[in-house]
């Protein structure tokens, strides 16, 4: 299969879906009004509620939601073939991720910029809200540790990094003051901190950086069983600079989380939104110089034995990239604060949700294409030769993939893994900052509904958060076992994208509009999630993962709670609707 074939095709229906459908959604579901006052104008308060530049919120939206997941998700899945990996990407993206986050974007935007849990209350029912909140609660838990384990490993794969990644900081802090307080407007400092970000991507390959072991860690059992003591206590070693990287990265999330947005998360997003763009048009070329054959099965026949059934698992391994649950907190929590027109949901939400759709589909090219040639066919199997070894080397397939397209635009091969590397890390961290952020007002109206006054606080909640966060990055063989939490992260990822368009539909539903735009996807992804989830508990009850078990154990019970109180809330919008017919029909008699 030709790279660039199945490239033309992906950005052909991407591209079809944002002029067409789109604009269906925004005319004929949502109505977009242009007159209509955001809450970014009505309640803005310079630190979260700030009318924005759209293209700039579209940096930051974008960034946000796309992170690392639409990289790692299809890099793993690409484990059952590159084709159902490529048509749930496309279709899923263009019919129900892009609707469900423009639609959430839509719905907490003439609901005062609530979250999404909050609008379960309105449009759900009080206890609704409770269980809502809870299993967002669950959800940016996993998001959180699940990236910081992400990145503490490709910080310790690709030492160069460091300098570029930490150092892009400093540079997103000077621009946001340059643009907020100076006004000299936002190209050329953007346009510089681009460069400035590139200058310190080619020194990293000079200045590496290993994070010392400060934690000693002994050996596990799991390690020593092997026999060879050198091994066991280099494994442990690097337990320990793992760790040592989870907590350095949960320190300068609850940070980032409690800044002003402008200060850190607005400038830093619109930089790396720049900065994936320039990643995303390098990969391009070098599959349009170079022509990379797909050389990785289309359908793999040849699953290694601990690899589970593509159905129901691919659609939750492939979650962001596709659908996610995550895109309607990022919509709801901080984009819908700083909307500066009702008609930007179409641009920020709905071609937002196509950016990460494109990000998903470089992943699979990159892997399949780029590394395939790389290593070999052989070499792709053996890479692909557990489940295990798939999750756990996701990101260097990807790396080394790029590594291998960037060379045909005439990047020397060690700068550009390193490029890659620190492109995958800044929306990896992205998406911690945007998620401990998030967790802080979770937290926080937790604790209202509970009347906890300490965690009103931004200060108490915040630690809360990247506490709780920490605890499960390491709690699973001191990080080291951190991508299991993948199926987890994916399953309930999907199940509140799911219950976010529940809520959209009823609130549609309400308002007398077309519903099955939003019906159809969300009944399609409850079933899958269901039946994920299901699996789930039962493999982690055979593994004997407490942890494990408990988090998912909870999130299914919320889950089954809900949506039982959304099935009441259904028939009380239809029976509403009914009445309604009733009575204009007798006024009109």
């Amino acid at each position: 299969m030709s790279s660039i074939a199945l490239l033309i095709i992906g950005l052909s229906a991407f591209l079809t879906g944002y002029l067409f459908y789109s604009r269906f959604l925004a005319q004929r579901i949502y109505r977009l009004d242009p007159d209509f006052k955001t809450p970014a104008h009505t309640y803005e308060d310079g630190v979260d509620f700030v009318p924005t530049n759209r293209h700039v919120l579209f940096g930051h939206h974008f960034t946000s939601v796309a992170g690392a997941a639409p990289i790692v998700g299809p890099a793993i899945a690409v484990i059952w073939g590159w084709l159902p990996a490529f048509l749930w990407v496309v279709i899923g993206t263009i019919f129900a991720g892009a609707v469900h986050d423009f639609g959430t974007l839509w719905v907490s935007t003439r609901h005062k910029a609530q979250s999404i849990g909050t609008l379960a209350d309105s449009i759900l029912g009080g206890r609704a809200r409770v269980l809502f909140l809870l299993i967002i609660f669950f959800l940016l838990l996993l998001v959180n540790a699940v990236f910081a384990v992400v990145i503490a490993n490709l910080f310790m794969a690709n030492p160069g990094a460091v300098v570029p990644v930490w150092g892009s900081l400093v540079v997103a802090i000077g621009v946001g003051f340059l643009i907020y307080r100076t006004g000299v407007g936002i190209i050329l400092p953007s346009v510089a901190a681009l460069l400035t970000l590139y200058i310190m991507i080619w020194l990293g390959q000079y200045m590496p950086f290993t994070l010392p072991d400060f934690f000693g860690f002994q050996p596990t059992t799991a390690q020593l069983a092997s026999g060879d003591a050198q091994a066991a206590a280099a494994a442990a070693t690097t337990d320990g600079v793992r760790a040592g990287w989870v907590i350095v990265l949960f320190v300068y999330g609850f940070f980032a989380s409690v800044l002003p947005v402008w200060m850190l998360l607005q400038p830093r997003d619109y930089i790396n939104s720049h900065q994936l763009f320039v990643a995303l048009g390098i990969i391009f070329l070098g599959v349009l110089i170079t022509n990379p054959e797909v050389i990785a099965p289309a359908i793999n026949h040849d699953l290694p034995a601990d690899a589970p059934s593509w159905f129901p698992l691919l659609f939750v391994t492939i979650a962001c990239g596709a659908i996610s649950g995550f895109h309607g907190l990022v919509a709801s929590g901080t984009s819908s604060k700083q909307l500066d027109k009702e008609t930007d949901a179409r641009y920020v939400g709905y071609g937002g949700a196509i950016g990460e759709g494109i990000v998903a589909v470089t992943s699979i090219l990159a892997t399949t294409a780029g590394f395939a040639v790389f290593v070999g066919l052989d070499g792709w199997h053996e890479h692909y030769g557990t489940w295990a070894s798939a999750s756990a080397g996701a990101t260097s397939a990807f790396v080394n993939g790029v590594g291998v397209l960037a060379q045909g635009v005439g990047i020397p091969q060690q700068v550009a893994v390193i490029f890659a590397a620190v492109v995958v890390i800044s929306f990896a961290a992205t998406t911690m900052d945007t998620g401990v952020r998030l967790q802080r007002y979770i937290i926080t109206e937790l604790g209202t509904q509970y009347k906890i006054e300490a965690v009103k606080n931004r200060w108490i909640a915040t630690f809360i958060a990247v506490a709780s966060c920490a605890a499960v990055a390491l709690g699973i063989d001191r990080g080291a076992g951190g991508m299991r939490l993948w199926a987890l992260f994916g399953t309930t990822n999907q199940l509140t994208a799911g219950l976010s368009l529940l809520i959209v539909t009823i609130f549609l539903l309400k308002l007398g509009r077309n519903i099955w735009v939003t019906v159809i996807p969300m009944s399609f992804l409850l079933f899958m999630t269901t039946w994920a989830m299901i699996g789930n508990l039962l493999r982690y009850w055979t593994d004997s993962q407490a942890l494990l078990l408990a988090v998912g154990g909870a999130i299914f019970v919320l889950e089954l709670w809900l949506i039982f109180e959304a099935v009441a809330a259904f028939r009380r919008a239809l029976a509403e609707r009914a009445q309604d017919a009733v009575t204009e029909e007798q006024r009109t008699a």
